[in-house]
C-alpha cells in the first residue's frame, strides 16, 4: 500500500470525510483517490474551470486492512459484483437482472473488515464494458482486457473512520486545464479504439459469457475465472 495518494478535484480538499462523497459510486461512499500524480491531474478535470490535484500522506502509525481487488486473490467478477451493489445498472427483469442477482449472490466480497481497498476505476467507459458483459454483448475475457486497456488507472478507496484519521493533508497543486484535460481526453479515447478491437476481433464468439456463468452456476473458486 502507497504512502502517498493524490486526489483530483476542482478544489482543494484538506479535510476529506466519508459523507462528501457520492453515495453510488463504485465502491459506495467514501474517498477515492490515486496513487499516480499524473492521473490525479487528469481526473481533476472536469468541466469547471478550476483543477486541483491534492496531496496526502498516511500517517505511519495506523496499520490499515487494505483489499486489493486487481490482486491475485481476487478476478473481474468480484470486481464487477462491487461495482453493482454500488452503481445503478438497468437490469430491472429477465435475464439479465437473474445474471445480476446471481453474481452479487456468488461473488460479492465481504469487505466489511477493510479500511482502504484498491480496484479498477469504472468511468463512463468501463461501466459501459460492464453493462455490455451483462447483456452478453462481450465475453468475461473481453471484459477483463478491457480493465486493462489505456492505463486508464486504479483508485485508492477510503471507506473506515479509520482509514480517514490516517490520512494526512499536505499540499494542493493548480493543474493546467488545459494540458490535462486533453490528456484525460486522449486516454479515454486510446481505451475506446483498443476495446473495438477486442470486440471485433476474431475471437469475439470465445470465452465465458454472462449467460454462461449464469446456466452453469460457476461459483467463486471455479478455474476458468482466473
Amino acid at each position: 500500500m502507497e504512502s502517498i495518494l493524490f486526489h483530483g478535484s476542482n478544489k482543494i480538499i484538506s479535510n476529506p470525510t466519508k459523507a462528501g462523497g457520492k453515495v453510488h459510486n463504485d465502491f459506495g461512499q467514501g474517498f477515492y483517490c490515486t496513487p499516480d500524480i499524473e492521473l490525479a491531474r487528469e481526473w481533476a478535470c472536469t468541466e469547471t474551470p478550476t483543477a486541483f490535484a491534492n496531496h496526502y500522506s498516511f500517517e505511519p502509525s495506523y496499520t490499515l486492512e487494505v483489499c486489493n481487488l486487481s490482486g491475485p486473490d481476487y478476478h473481474v467478477l468480484n470486481w464487477l459484483a462491487v461495482l453493482m451493489v454500488n452503481r445503478v445498472f438497468e437490469t430491472s427483469h429477465g435475464i439479465p437482472a437473474a445474471i445480476k442477482k446471481y453474481i452479487i449472490q456468488e461473488f460479492l466480497p465481504d469487505l466489511s473488515g477493510y479500511d482502504v481497498i484498491r480496484g479498477y476505476r469504472a468511468d463512463d467507459s468501463y461501466f459501459q464494458y460492464s453493462n455490455l458483459f451483462l447483456s452478453g454483448t462481450i465475453s468475461l475475457e473481453e471484459l477483463s482486457r478491457t480493465m486493462r486497456l489505456g492505463n486508464l488507472g486504479e483508485q485508492v478507496f477510503l471507506k473506515s473512520e479509520k482509514a480517514f484519521e490516517a490520512l494526512v493533508f499536505t499540499s494542493a497543486e493548480i493543474v493546467d486545464r488545459d494540458v490535462y484535460l486533453a490528456k484525460r481526453l486522449a486516454r479515454e479515447r486510446k481505451a475506446r479504439e483498443a476495446f473495438q478491437k477486442i470486440k471485433h476481433g476474431p475471437e469475439v464468439f470465445d470465452g465465458i459469457f454472462a449467460i454462461d456463468v449464469y446456466r452453469n452456476k460457476m461459483k467463486n473458486d471455479d478455474p476458468r475465472l482466473r
